[in-house]
């Protein structure tokens, strides 16, 4: 019987942590669908628009192999209906977000990966700002 695992995400200025969330998230299942935050849910989330556009994330997000299926997503309070509508046996989310999706455990296991040290978007975007 195959596992599906559904993950979220911005996925803005791809780096080297989100390849890494994702690989891990992968390996928990036998499938992989990942939610890209619509723009203008990033706009909400974090008080800006993202450096690439959501078509542009999504075309990154899903050349990777270890992707099997990605959408679009457009608010976090939909989290119950995504994992629904895709049938997903594992939501997988960074431990940033620890705590914020255990009710979900009633349809799905919820796994709270650790981030990749030393590493951040908004870092990034903030050090290419002061070069």
């Amino acid at each position: 019987m195959s596992r599906t695992v559904i993950t979220f995400g911005t996925f803005d200025v791809f780096h080297v942590g989100h390849l890494r969330v994702l690989q891990r998230a992968a390996a928990l299942g036998d499938r992989l669908v990942v939610g890209v935050s619509a723009d203008a849910l990033n706009i909400r989330k974090k008080g800006r628009a993202p450096v690439f556009s959501e078509r542009e994330r999504i075309e990154i997000v899903s050349a990777l192999r270890v992707v099997d299926e990605v959408f679009v997503e457009e608010s976090l309070e939909l989290k119950r209906d995504y994992v629904l509508e895709h049938s997903a046996d594992v939501l997988v989310m960074g431990d940033d977000w620890a705590g914020r999706f255990d009710e979900l455990s009633d349809v799905c296991e919820v796994v709270y990966l650790p981030r990749t040290p030393a590493i951040s978007t908004t870092a990034i975007i903030e050090h290419i700002a002061d070069l």
